[in-house]
């Protein structure tokens, strides 16, 4: 019985070490979102990638136009804000455990071991965090956010589609869509 709780232990210890990069969205519960229709940008603070941010802004364009809201300065409706992170992709330590049981007949045991692993390949690897804001442009306030995260080697034709598929990944949950009650 210690044996499979302890199993069991282990199998729920191993799941919650396991990330989802799942995007994340927070908003306003109360906000009717049925009535926006139109957005302009807010100008970002150079975050020193200029590459990255022009990528960021063309997909939430293009995601938002083809969700039917239609870009324009003048008297919009929402205000759309953007900010972006690059970090170093933790590295793994290359120790792992791993704990195992048997049968043979009327016998049971319990087997423990470890391996240490040589890390191969390059240590470049980053990660890059998206957020996304929603600004009601009558009130100026916050009244949605989205997030997500990728993992890249190097920039180029990898990180454009990366790029495309996080901002679409975000914005799939823009407008939030309210659970019937």
């Amino acid at each position: 019985m210690l044996i499979r709780l302890l199993m069991l232990f282990m199998v729920i210890v191993c799941l919650s070490a396991c990330k989802s990069t799942n995007s994340n969205s927070d908003y306003d519960t109360k906000y009717d979102f049925s009535q926006l229709e139109s957005f302009h940008f807010i100008d970002t603070p150079d975050q020193g990638d200029q590459l990255s941010a022009e990528r960021i802004r063309a997909n939430i364009r293009t995601t938002l136009t083809t969700k039917g809201f239609v870009e324009q300065q003048e008297q919009s409706d929402f205000l759309v804000s953007y900010a972006f992170l690059t970090k170093d992709k933790p590295k793994s330590s290359g120790l792992s455990i791993g704990l195992g049981t048997g049968t043979s007949g009327s016998h049971g045991g319990v087997g423990v071991g470890t391996s240490m692993g040589i890390p191969i390949g390059s240590d470049s690897a980053k990660i890059q965090v998206i957020q996304v804001d929603i600004i009601d442009a009558k009130e100026n306030r916050l009244i949605w956010r989205g997030t997500d995260e990728f993992d890249f080697e190097s920039g180029g034709d990898e990180k454009v589609a990366q790029t495309s598929k996080t901002i679409s990944n975000i914005l799939a949950q823009f407008p939030p869509v309210p659970k019937a009650k």
